[in-house]
């Protein structure tokens, strides 16, 4: 959430970054006069339990008639000062619900519009022209089939649609991904870690999962109240909430590879070919806790480390800069990494990258012991590798025309030296 000093304080800003994301400023208002009710409501109580605080030494000293009236005011008052509490409490209650309905403020360099509406910043690699190299390039699924590396009929009848199975040498392709990733993040100074995929209601809400609609794309477990992550960032968020953090241990990187769990709702009918847009993938994803004055400088860092990491893979790609109404509920600014389908001709998003500033962080009540004082951190994340939209890419704009698909010389060491991965003999379909 916002700093509720801010919504005082400025409340045009807030109102602009409303409408830059496309919803009603109406909201502020609701707000400020939430917040108005909240302060008199503790004014109240709080000059309700000063006055019994008073009372309490008159009475020590009164003696006959005036103890007398000074004690049946003391009865008198404890009942209004319980009921004044339960309204201070409940008041705070109300407004900080609404607050949490209020997304981050996006940062004034964000493009404005909606999701067709973002930046191109750069473009790395130069797509293929498979038209001269005299060959129509396969899609992943294709290729997959020929390559016994995945198998969506089994995983349909297993699981239903949108799952899969990696087998063969896409089970390998994958774990080559993982091993190259957690290596490049470890040299990179983040620290690994494997988080739990189940997570409790607060951390979810916490990182701003259930708003915004998002709840309808998470899959809930209501007989233990626990949901699924549809992201390891949820996990590798909350794990310092509740805590205060030395500043001289920040920045604190933490690099976590789980399952990924989403209803892909509101999708119907898109990317229902192969592993593309699925219910289920693998990810890695880097995640850091620092100072809210280095946020900036490392939402940076954590582009060029997913630069680094799909160049290494030898794959052409871009980077936009998202627009402002196509940004998550805690996102004040996001870049993504799109890469060339070759099949689809087109750019399609591999990676992202947020800076959440402190919102997370003052959802989940995690803060730092600064020179200045404690104060709420800042949160980042970054996407270094979502398995299976990385495989579609590896596998399409890598193959050959025999059906063959030559490997990036990053991933041979994890294949005993292969340069490629080869058509499998006599896999049953």
């Amino acid at each position: 959430m916002i700093d509720p000093r801010l919504l005082r304080t400025d409340p045009d800003r807030v109102r602009e970054s409303l409408a830059a994301r496309g919803e009603s400023p109406e909201l502020v208002d609701a707000l400020l006069t939430a917040d108005e009710s909240r302060r008199s409501s503790i004014a109240a109580y709080e000059q309700l339990r000063a006055e019994q605080k008073g009372l309490g030494k008159q009475v020590a000293k009164a003696q006959g008639e005036e103890k007398q009236q000074l004690l049946a005011r003391t009865k008198e008052l404890s009942g209004q000062v319980k009921q004044a509490e339960a309204a201070s409490n409940q008041a705070d209650a109300d407004f900080t619900e609404q607050l949490k309905a209020l997304p981050n403020l996006v940062f004034d360099e964000v493009p404005r519009g909606g999701e067709d509406d973002f930046v191109v910043l750069e473009e790395i690699g130069t797509p293929r022209d498979f038209a001269a190299e005299g060959f129509e390039p396969r899609d992943h699924l294709e290729l997959g089939e020929l390559l016994g590396a995945i198998d969506m009929e089994r995983g349909a009848k297993v699981s239903g649609s949108r799952f899969y199975f990696l087998t063969g040498q896409g089970a390998q392709l994958e774990l080559a991904l993982l091993n190259l990733a957690m290596a490049k993040a470890t040299e990179w100074g983040f620290t690994p870690i494997i988080p739990p995929a189940l997570v409790r209601p607060s951390s979810m809400d916490g990182t701003g999962y259930l708003g915004q609609g998002s709840g309808d794309d998470v899959y809930h477990l209501p007989a233990d109240d626990l949901y699924l992550v549809g992201t390891s960032e949820v996990a590798l968020a909350a794990y310092h909430s509740d805590e205060i953090l030395d500043a001289d241990t920040l920045p604190r990187r933490y690099v976590g590879y789980s399952p990924c769990f989403r209803r892909e709702a509101g999708s119907y009918g898109k990317d229902t070919r192969g592993i593309f847009r699925v219910h289920w993938f693998d990810k890695v994803e880097m995640f850091v806790h620092c100072a809210l004055e280095d946020a900036e400088a490392m939402h940076q860092q954590l582009l060029a480390y997913e630069k680094d990491f799909i160049s290494a893979l030898e794959l052409p790609f871009r980077v936009i800069d998202v627009a402002s109404g196509d940004l998550g509920l805690s996102a004040a600014r996001k870049f993504d990494c799109e890469a060339w389908l070759p099949t689809q001709q087109k750019y399609r998003e591999i990676t992202s990258t947020s800076n959440t500033t402190d919102f997370q962080a003052r959802r989940l009540g995690i803060r730092g012991r600064f020179a200045d004082g404690v104060r709420p951190v800042a949160t980042l994340n970054g996407t270094l590798c979502a398995m299976t939209r990385m495989i579609i890419m590896v596998l399409e704009n890598h193959q050959q025309a025999d059906g063959s698909v030559r490997l990036p010389e990053v991933l041979r060491p994890y294949f005993g030296g292969r340069a490629e991965l080869t058509p499998a003999a006599g896999v049953r379909r």
